[in-house]
């Protein structure tokens, strides 16, 4: 008999051969040479013991009762040596008792051979653990496969983890300003991605000097499909001439004027089915805000309810829902209209705020999130923010967040620090 590796020719597989009687050792011997194994004697368990540390065997044929070490207690020895492949162990005993033969199959025997050996029961016996070592040797194959495979992946796996990390960064540049201060008020900007990137996207724009754009965007799905979904949308807000942003028109030589904000919803609406076609949607919350006379003209489209954080502490929701970006093709969109008096604060948000959960399971809500806002009123910019982050923290226990936390906060003057 002979084992076969992939592109080498077939070996003898080696058998071991351990009887304290040497006419036994020669009959048995004798039989297994013409099958076409290789034979090495050994006397004793000692000296088996001894060639097994040098010699990986394919089988072991071990008397049981033997002077000194018995062939049970070579087996448990055998059975504690470090081998790359499996050896297959036959006890040869005259022993029948069922409590002896559980012991020899405890104590790691794989088979047992009644003595006198009958030579065709030996050759049936090996063959039957020839097929147990081809199974091994495959499974050792395959596993080593696997392991390279494993590390193949994990190779892949750092590689993409870098990336994804630089991704993270690149990512948020999309927003290249986290707070900027306007004669008659303040933009904050807060974008905590839940991974190493995300599809949450926060922003503003200057239309002209007295009115200012301001978004917040929420692409479904996470990770970088979603991502790169955001960097599209960001080049289609951030512009500050018609050619590059969306909300943007040509009003005339030199000058330009903004789409309403719900034709700005129907234009992003049109260029998903037209022109992007994928199948994402995004919800969207876009302003547009008179800086002047706080007149806010705003468009909801399956985004949270922006809030209005009122000078004296209360908390007003505005907006009528809407349908997401990309979701339906002739969908249509509304314009909400409110007024911020001075020191108001107007607040997009994304759904990873209000659907924060805490440890039971239980979202943030409104609600929640209107104590997060009045317990926080004193606060103003990114100071603001930093303190609902903390919140929220707090809400779920300390935990990650499992969605991206965002949001856009425009602060109305005067404060007493700012000119009216």
């Amino acid at each position: 008999m002979s084992e076969t590796m992939p592109g080498a020719e077939p070996v003898a597989r080696r058998v071991l051969v351990v009887d304290d009687s040497r006419a036994q050792r020669h009959v048995l011997s004798l039989t297994l040479r013409r099958a076409g194994y290789r034979v090495t004697e050994a006397a004793s368990g000692e000296e088996a013991i001894a060639l097994c540390r040098e010699t990986d065997f394919d089988f072991v044929l071990s008397d049981w009762m033997m002077p000194g070490m018995t062939g049970l207690d070579f087996c448990r020895l055998f059975r504690d040596l470090p081998r790359e492949s499996y050896g297959y162990f036959v006890l040869l005993t005259s022993k029948s008792e069922k409590a002896e033969i559980a012991d020899g199959l405890d104590g790691g025997a794989d088979d047992f051979l009644s003595k006198p050996v009958s030579p065709d029961e030996l050759r049936a016996r090996l063959r039957a653990g020839e097929r147990i070592l081809g199974m091994q040797a495959e499974l050792r194959c395959k596993n080593r496969l696997i392991s390279a495979t494993l590390d193949e992946l994990r190779g892949l796996y750092d590689s993409l983890d870098r990336d994804l990390i630089e991704a993270r960064r690149l990512q948020q540049t999309l927003v290249r300003e986290r707070q900027r201060d306007f004669p008659q008020g303040q933009v904050s900007l807060l974008l905590r991605p839940s991974g190493h990137v995300g599809g949450d996207l926060v922003g503003f724009f200057e239309i002209d000097a007295r009115r200012l754009g301001l978004y917040s965007v929420d692409v479904s799905g996470h990770g970088v499909a979603s991502a790169m979904m955001t960097a599209r949308l960001s080049g289609l807000l951030s512009g500050q001439s018609p050619d590059h942003n969306i909300a943007l028109r040509q009003a005339g030589p030199g000058q330009r004027d903004v789409w309403p904000p719900d034709e700005v919803a129907r234009r992003l609406n049109r260029l998903m089915f037209e022109e992007i076609r994928v199948e994402q949607y995004f919800t969207l919350a876009y302003a547009e805000i008179d800086l002047e006379a706080g007149h806010i003209a705003l468009v909801q489209a399956g985004h949270p309810h922006p809030a209005i954080l009122r000078a004296g502490g209360g908390v007003d929701y505005i907006g009528t829902g809407g349908l997401p970006i990309g979701l339906i093709e002739d969908a249509d969109f509304e314009v909400t209209r409110a007024r911020l008096a001075p020191g108001d604060r107007l607040f997009l948000v994304s759904d990873g705020v209000t659907e924060c959960p805490d440890p039971a399971g239980q979202e943030l809500g409104e609600d929640g999130l209107r104590r997060i806002l009045t317990a926080n009123r004193g606060l103003e910019g990114e100071t603001f923010l930093e303190a609902l982050v903390w919140d929220l923290a707090r809400h779920s226990d300390g935990g990650e967040f499992p969605d991206d936390v965002s949001g856009a906060l425009f602060s109305f003057a005067p404060f007493p620090e700012r000119r009216i």
